[in-house]
């Protein structure tokens, strides 16, 4: 009988280890890196053997494992959730976070779920300046490798109405309303509409309830297109209210607005000092040109930062109706047009005159 009971507890021992030791196998098997290229998912990156995981918020962590298996980055669901349990009950991490990640299947299951558990997002960062049009957004966001300028210019003129219903009717682009500002976004595998949303929804937050809290003095886009050819003029900050007003008071007296900008927009140049719009270019026809045709320009001109939204939503009155740039951040404001073209007058024989001594202390000097 004795025999009999050390028999069986040998019998069970022997059992028990032979289990232990499958377990274990399983578990060192179903813990290591998916290592075969042939098992990643068409998600990969094959270059850099890399996959994008995207965590919803409110995902549930079964969910994810059930996605990571599916990708090819884990052996077994099961393992991610025995790993996820122990996590949590030593408190290790702060827990699964929703984000973009960019895992290897050449890494553990343990260091996946670290990092998961760390919230070790991929992020990038990108800002849109003050006063920069969609077409400079579109060559920026192409030198950055985030989105070719050509898919970005078509995503702008594909006006998500069903996602942002506020965005006025009939406009054939975005220009105006990819609100400038410093953006972080999960790098990876962004699309160009993603970043169109990524604006659009920020002028949505912080823009938009400007709009709605104040007189309804203009139209959504008649504030923003004034919003932005006053970011387009205004250099120096404490002429940006100034440089509102006179823009209002002459829409409400039915002025042409005579605004360099918009015909620099419309014919796709850019001014300088030595080389300001020629009477040609200013009596050049077309849409935006705000010397020939009244009132505001069919769209934006440029995107408009919240100081020039600002100052535009209900500018204060003024005595001005004139201004000129000085080129040097500021303008001369005058109240009649002869007032106007006098400055203009002084500034141009400035720059004149700095022209021809700075061609003058340039030319190569010549023996007697």
């Amino acid at each position: 009988m004795r025999r009999s009971k050390r028999l069986f507890t040998i019998v069970l021992l022997a059992l028990a280890g032979m289990v232990a030791g499958q377990s274990w196998a399983w578990w060192s098997w179903a813990k290591s890196p998916v290592m075969a290229s042939d098992e990643v998912g068409e998600s990969a990156i094959a270059e850099e053997n890399l996959v994008q995981v995207q965590i919803p918020e409110g995902t549930a962590t079964n969910q994810i494992g059930e996605d990571l298996e599916a990708a090819g980055l884990i052996r077994s669901t099961t393992a991610w959730k025995i790993l996820n349990k122990w996590k949590s009950f030593r408190n290790e991490g702060v827990g699964v976070q929703a984000g973009s990640y960019v895992i290897s299947p050449n890494q553990s299951l343990s260091e996946i779920a670290r990092i998961i558990w760390e919230g070790d997002v991929i992020q990038q960062s990108f800002t849109v300046p003050e006063g920069w049009n969609r077409t400079q957004m579109a060559e920026r966001f192409e030198a950055e490798g985030l989105t070719s300028a050509e898919e970005f210019l078509a995503a702008t003129e594909d006006i998500p109405y069903d996602r942002y219903p506020w965005l006025p009717e009939g406009i054939p682009h975005l220009e105006g309303f990819l609100y400038p500002d410093t953006y972080q976004i999960d790098s990876g595998l962004i699309t160009a509409a993603d970043l169109v949303d990524i604006m659009l929804s920020r002028f949505e937050q912080v823009a938009l309830p400007i709009y709605q809290s104040q007189p309804d003095r203009y139209s959504l886009l008649d504030w923003v297109t004034l919003a932005s050819l006053v970011e387009k003029e205004a250099v120096v900050a404490e002429e940006r209210d100034q440089i509102a007003s006179v823009f209002a008071r002459r829409l409400e007296e039915g002025m042409t607005m005579g605004s360099d900008p918009t015909v620099e927009y419309g014919l796709g140049i850019v001014q300088t000092p030595e080389n300001p719009l020629t009477y040609a270019q200013v009596e050049t026809p077309n849409p935006y040109n705000t010397y020939i045709n009244p009132g505001l320009t069919p769209t934006p001109i440029a995107s408009p930062g919240i100081a020039s939204l600002k100052a535009s939503v209900d500018p204060a009155p003024t005595e001005y109706l004139y201004f000129v740039a000085r080129y040097d951040g500021t303008h001369v404001f005058s109240r009649t047009l002869a007032e106007h073209e006098s400055a203009q007058g002084k500034i141009r024989d400035r720059i004149d005159r700095e022209t021809a001594e700075t061609t003058e202390t340039t030319q190569p000097r010549t023996a007697d």
